[in-house]
């Protein structure tokens, strides 16, 4: 039986793909600080509810603290390993940068060394469309070159990218790089645009509109998102001269994304028709690190997995509008 350590389990990609693995008869040992970025305690809910499951054991300690991932992964003795856990947040980095060197550096650093010591079958590590910075070349596919990235956000992950290539090249450790593209969907982040124009919108604030709401993303709802990744992990790792595999390495990046963005604007219009309310908009410049655009080819997804996302925005909006109307009694 495939035996899985995800990091990111209390994050809410990571929640929702523990319990998919989970319902599968997965057994998961789950791995994530209780950082304070946003609200601990619904954090805390997500690994409760994990911890209803008899397959889960749940590790919490920050991925810089090596003795204790380290521990994790004695105790897992994992097949696969999906690395979720980071620092989030395009803006964050402006303001607190360290927290990105840390996490998505030296945090990483240490969960690849210890998937190389466990000779992990398969690593797969979350990246973000975000790599692919001032291209605009449109859709974004794998092999573009990405060496613009405009945050340090960005640029951690596409670090991460390379030293995972690197060490796949010298120790033969299979691993596939995941860009996901604009997650969103029920127990979604509150730093999110989605989380935030319902909180605003029914409390009757204003919300924040970027880019003069001249801005498109290529929103991915997040079951689709996980049915991506558990496929991807039922195919095996990549070996060389399968599709999108490096020439020199057992390594892959896959984009993971809807493939056809939305308009901000009527990302905003059809909150507000699952609301019953408008919203009070605020146009605000673009901000530093924003794109205009994002859109994902997922046409190498699709060829190793043949599945394409599929939810589109109206059906997925709706599923958060419920989920928050409920969790927060509203």
């Amino acid at each position: 039986m495939t035996v899985a350590l995800v990091t990111g389990t209390a994050g809410f990609i990571g929640f929702h793909l523990a319990q998919a693995l989970l319902r599968a008869g997965i057994p998961v040992t789950g791995f994530d600080g209780m950082t304070d970025y946003y609200d601990v305690a619904l954090k805390r809910h997500r690994h409760d509810i994990l911890g209803n499951f008899p397959g889960f054991t749940r590790h919490e300690a920050m991925l810089e603290d090596q003795e204790a991932l380290a521990a994790a992964f004695e105790q897992a003795k994992p097949d696969v390993v999906v690395h979720l856990a980071a620092q989030a947040g395009v803006r964050y980095s402006l303001e607190n940068p360290r927290a990105y060197l840390d996490a998505n550096l030296v945090g990483s650093f240490n969960l690849l060394e210890l998937a190389r010591t466990a000779e992990v079958k398969h690593l797969l590590v979350a990246s973000t469309s975000s790599v692919y910075g001032g291209n605009d070349v449109m859709p974004f596919t794998e092999s573009q070159p990405t060496h613009q990235p405009l945050t340090l956000y960005a640029a951690t992950k596409l670090s991460v990218e390379a030293m995972g290539h690197a060490q796949a090249h010298a120790w033969d450790q299979p691993m596939t790089m995941l860009r996901f593209f604009t997650v969103y969907g029920p127990w979604g982040r509150p730093d999110m645009a989605l989380f935030k124009f319902v909180r605003a919108t029914l409390a009757g604030e204003p919300i924040d509109v970027y880019g003069n709401g001249q801005m498109a993303r290529d929103f991915t709802y997040v079951d689709d998102t996980v049915r991506a990744v558990m496929l991807l992990i039922e195919r095996g790792a990549p070996t060389l001269g399968e599709p999108g595999v490096s020439p020199t390495a057992p390594f892959r990046v896959v984009n993971v994304g809807h493939g056809a963005p939305v308009q901000l604007l009527d990302f905003v219009a059809e909150i507000e028709r699952n609301l019953g309310r408008k919203a009070e908009r605020r146009y605000l410049p673009r901000q530093v690190g924003d794109v205009a655009c994002t859109h994902a080819d997922a046409s190498l997804l699709e060829t190793l997995t043949g599945f394409r996302p599929r939810v589109e925005v109206a059906e997925g909006i709706a599923a958060f509008v419920d989920w928050y109307r409920n969790y927060y009694s509203v």
